[in-house]
């Protein structure tokens, strides 16, 4: 069987994708100029393993609770647009080798073909890359951009993932995930919250967040950090010991290469922000748990054009 590839090119809430060019191997593409929502999709059994060999006919998709027809369906690892957000406030200075190391364990575990880029912040946003390249897949080039700044000053998180966002729809890759590890809330930026949680309701990244936080830390504030991660399809990790995050790393770079996309075309009519929920069954396999975004924004100029007509 030839091997599927998904070519993308996303807008707000849908993708619009053309013809590829002639390949040696047939390639999997969707061929529409609809709005179309793609779902990034992880799904694992009750112990915790990624299941792979599902079918299209293994999903349900829900909006808002009405159920929706599944137009396009991938499963292959095909390469991804990587954000990795680094905090370099003061506080984490003694953790800093330790945050190096599982961001590099990252890096190798990931589709070599990927496109990645560093951010590192304190009371600033820092790129790591140079000036002169906005994404890479060397991993010594990355290994210099996550080396490159020095911890200190407070934690600027909003700013940085704002940034972060931004970036990634600068991408050649048409799915994009964002990595934030940070061990304190923000105290500093000036970007709100309610900025960042409108960008990523908009945007196609999921996002993966890492708490280290120290237990005595005054700014200490996971629930932001799952809160972003359960919006966009990701998840949170909060290790008890340091040690912990490298594995953590690891493991989002497997379930980045295994997750399914499944698409649907949306009705104009209804709220900008819908809620979604997707379930996997298969008879075979046990209970499945699936996890992708929790909700997304409706591009308001498909609503007015709709109107319109």
């Amino acid at each position: 069987m030839d091997k599927k590839v998904l070519i993308a090119s996303f807008v707000v809430a849908g993708f619009i994708l053309t013809e590829p060019a002639n390949t040696q191997e047939k390639e999997f593409t969707i061929s529409t100029t609809s709005r179309l929502v793609l779902l990034d999709v992880s799904v694992k059994d009750t112990a915790g393993g990624f299941v792979a060999g599902l079918t299209k006919d293994n999903f349900r998709i829900m909006e808002d609770g009405k159920p929706q027809t599944i137009s396009q369906f991938a499963d292959a690892d095909i390469p991804v647009t990587i954000g990795l957000v680094v905090d370099e406030s003061g506080s984490m200075r003694p953790k800093r080798p330790e945050v190096i190391t599982a961001a590099l364990s990252f890096i190798s575990a990931s589709n070599p073909q990927d496109e990645m880029f560093v951010l590192n912040f304190n009371e600033k946003v820092h790129r790591g890359l140079p000036d002169t390249v906005m994404f890479s897949d060397n991993i010594q080039q990355l290994r210099a951009a996550l080396s490159s700044g020095i911890p200190q000053g407070r934690t600027a998180l909003y700013d940085a993932i704002v940034e972060g966002l931004k970036q990634l729809e600068m991408g050649r890759r048409d799915k994009k995930t964002l990595i934030v590890i940070s061990d304190g809330g923000d105290n500093v930026s000036t970007a709100t919250l309610k900025d960042v949680v409108k960008l990523v309701e908009e945007s196609v990244a999921t996002v993966y967040t890492i708490g280290v936080f120290d237990q005595d830390d005054p700014d200490r504030n996971p629930g932001i950090l799952r809160r972003l991660a359960e919006i966009s399809g990701g998840q949170a990790y909060f290790p008890e010991k340091l040690e912990g995050i490298v594995p953590i790393c690891k493991g989002i770079a497997k379930e980045i290469r295994t997750r399914y996309t499944l698409g649907y075309i949306p009705s104009t009519q209804g709220k900008r922000l819908r809620h979604i929920k997707v379930a996997a069954v298969a008879q075979d396999r046990g209970k499945l748990i699936s996890r992708t975004r929790s909700l997304y924004a409706f591009p308001e100029e498909a609503q007015t054009a709709d109107r319109s007509k």
